[in-house]
């Protein structure tokens, strides 16, 4: 560094003039901050990075619990009928299926929540909004005359936890340079995946379920009132709102005009969508087909190596190519899948849970690869097309909200289709075969699309 840019770094921070950072950001009250350029070298170096790093971990801790919260009936479903239910093997499968079906549809309108209410508003709103499932969790399972349709109706508010991803996502987009988003949102989102691991854990199941040798599933929803409490605090005392942070729907209209858009929306389905899916359907599928088997003892696994994964599909993808990266773990994830059908023929839980660490390794890796997709696809449209890098990465971030709604449909899915199966054959099996075939479509469309010679984008190795 010279000194010349050593003297205007100090300049700009609160070196030599010994300005404050509320005067640095031209920060208002409220929290708003009037002055953010990220891409300035000398802004980020000067106060940028050490805000963004601020809100960002912060943010973390905010889509850990909505994942959390989104993901507790999958081990509440299961204990239900040990409390006083009396719930068939479908009713349980819709309490686990609906959460992601509502995450789904919020994920949209919590993307534009970011720029109309503020970064930091809206992390409060949205925390304080799991105060809702997590009470009505506590108070139905409290009263085993509660009829399903106002069970599966609760379980509905757990997709609040869903749609957290979206906007967190999106606030820290506004908040970091383009060299550094890939990592910072990879980071949001492991924390946001590592929450689903985390409910799922036994020593967690046992601080939320088990009171004194007994069952007391109220204490699952109560617990969480404290950590809510406290996401909210954090974000309201130090996270920050952009007044430079905007909605861009026009960029929104154009990404849903690109075919690529849907295309990469239909492959988010079998990555995330499984991977949200399985974990929220596999403690269920455990105590069905092994029920001598503690399912809440092992059911954790598929959602951590899952999360843990995630980083390294998109590490592979910048070296072998998004799209061969994506069809090497659809292959992997149809292999995952006959596994787990030949478990249940050898009724061997040992393959079972083998087949599905498998399946969810698989998922993690295709997460991140098809993540790291989106914007080489539209970089490489852009060079083809001749538009602007700036507007092919205002569409490519558009078109992510997009396609992690979606794909957050598969996890609505998933479940539903192993009670389907379950209704009509009276097997999972059926289920399976259904999944082991969609994969191996998405293996060829994504053949097609972005790697067949004379495709589009064959040349581009996205």
């Amino acid at each position: 560094m010279t000194s010349e840019s050593q003297a205007v770094i100090e300049n700009e921070g609160i070196g030599t003039l010994g300005r404050s950072e509320d005067e640095i950001l031209e920060r208002t009250s409220g929290r708003w901050v009037h002055r953010w350029e990220p891409e300035d070298a000398t802004f980020w170096q000067s106060v940028g990075a050490r805000v963004a790093k601020r809100n960002l971990k912060f943010s973390i801790y905010a889509e850990f619990l909505g994942f959390s919260v989104w993901l507790l009936w999958s081990i509440i479903a299961v204990k239900l009928n040990d409390v006083g239910f009396n719930f068939s093997a479908d009713q349980l499968f819709w309490l686990v299926a609906v959460p992601s079906l509502v995450g789904s549809v919020l994920r949209l309108p919590y993307t534009f929540a970011v720029p109309k209410f503020g970064g930091r508003n809206w992390t409060i709103i949205s925390a304080l909004l799991l105060v809702v499932p997590t009470i009505g969790l506590a108070w139905a399972v409290s009263h085993p005359a509660t009829p399903f349709w106002a069970m599966l109706l609760i379980a509905a508010t757990a997709g609040f936890g869903g749609g957290n991803f979206a906007s967190s996502m999106a606030n820290i987009s506004f908040f970091y340079p383009e060299r550094e988003k890939g990592w910072a949102l990879g980071l949001n989102a492991a924390g946001g995946n590592i929450g689903v691991a985390f409910v799922q854990a036994p020593f967690i199941i046992s601080a939320l379920v088990v009171v004194g040798g007994g069952l007391t599933l109220a204490r699952a929803g109560w617990i969480w009132l404290p950590f809510i409490a406290l996401s909210a605090f954090l974000a309201w005392k130090f996270m920050d709102n952009l007044a430079d942070a905007k909605a861009d729907f026009t960029s929104s209209a154009a990404a849903a005009k690109r075919s690529t858009t849907w295309v990469m929306s239909f492959l988010y389905i079998g990555t995330f969508g499984s991977f949200i899916g399985f974990a929220a359907a596999f403690p269920l599928l455990i105590k069905t087909q092994f029920p001598t088997v503690s399912a809440l003892t092992f059911a954790f696994l598929g959602a951590l190596v899952g999360s843990l994964m995630r980083p390294f599909g998109g590490k592979l993808a910048d070296r072998f190519s998004g799209a061969n990266v994506t069809i090497v773990s659809f292959l992997v994830m149809t292999v995952g899948v006959f596994g787990a059908v030949w478990s249940i023929s050898l009724k061997s839980f040992p393959v079972f849970l083998a087949a599905f660490i498998l399946l969810f390794a698989s998922t993690g890796v295709a997460n991140g690869s098809t993540y790291r997709m989106i914007p080489a696809i539209f970089q490489a449209r852009a060079l083809i097309s001749g538009m602007a890098a700036a507007q092919a990465r205002r569409e490519a971030a558009a078109a992510i909200g997009i396609i992690s709604a979606v794909g957050a449909f598969g996890g609505f899915l998933v479940p539903r289709t192993f009670a389907w199966s379950t209704g009509a054959y009276g097997s999972m099996v059926p289920a399976f075969l259904v999944y082991a075939g969609l994969y191996l479509v998405m293996v060829a469309v994504t053949w097609a699309v972005y790697k067949r010679p004379g495709a589009l984008l064959a040349e581009a190795h996205v």
